[in-house]
Order: structure tokens, then sequence, then C-alpha cells
């Protein structure tokens, strides 16, 4: 399983990744897996700002439909277009182009909250 070093992850199975004050949003490679094939993305919140935690949009595998959480609040000011037409990039490369939402954070205070990749391992052991 893939967990780079440089993000931050969440109970919820969701990483960020900063630059300046930007929030590059996705699924880990282990919540990828579990769901199986992912046939579509929606995200209906871009141009909103929500809080931490809460929802932002959903992710459909051939199994299941499962919700995507804010880990920090702020603004989604993107949206992955390209998930549109190829959502089986968050299968293929999670951490790079399976990308879904970028967020103008409103406190990156509320990183520190996040689990780096030694505890992101130690909750999936458990």
């Amino acid at each position: 399983m893939n967990l780079p070093e440089n993000l931050k992850y969440t109970k919820e199975h969701e990483w960020i990744r900063v630059e300046d004050n930007v929030a590059i949003v996705g699924i880990t490679d282990f919540a990828q897996g579990e769901l199986g094939d992912i046939v579509f993305v929606e995200v209906e919140t871009e141009g909103e700002t929500l809080d931490k935690g809460e929802t932002f949009g959903t992710v459909e595998a051939v199994k299941t439909v499962s919700d995507l959480f804010m880990p920090v609040s702020g603004e989604v000011i993107e949206f992955n277009a390209a998930l549109e037409d190829s959502p089986e990039l968050i299968n293929k490369d999670a951490y790079g182009d399976g990308w879904m939402i970028k967020i103008e954070m409103k406190d990156a205070s509320e990183l520190d909250a996040l689990m780096n990749v030694a505890d992101y391992k130690a909750m999936l052991e458990a």
C-alpha cells in the first residue's frame, strides 16, 4: 500500500497536501482499494465554504457509495474535472491524477489535528 510521507491523513481516509494556503484533497490508496472500481465522483460544492468534517461530495464504486469529508475548513475552489470522464484515475493514481478538490483553507492550524503517515498506518493496523 502506498502512503506518501509528505501528506496528512484523516480517519475517514482522505489525504491532504498543502501548497501555500491551498489544500489538495483526495482519498487514500487504502480507501480506493477497499471501495474497488470507482465509477463516479460527485462534487457539487465548488464555490462553497464548508466546515471541517462536512461532506463535500460522494464517490461511487461498483458496490457502494461513500461520502467525502472536508479535512479542513475552507472554500472548495476547484474540482478535478478529469474525474468526470475518468473516475478510475482514483484507482490508478490516488495521490496524483486522482486528486478530488482544492480548498482555500480558512484556518491552517486545523492541519495540526490530522494524522501523519505513522499515525495513519497505526490506525489501519489497529
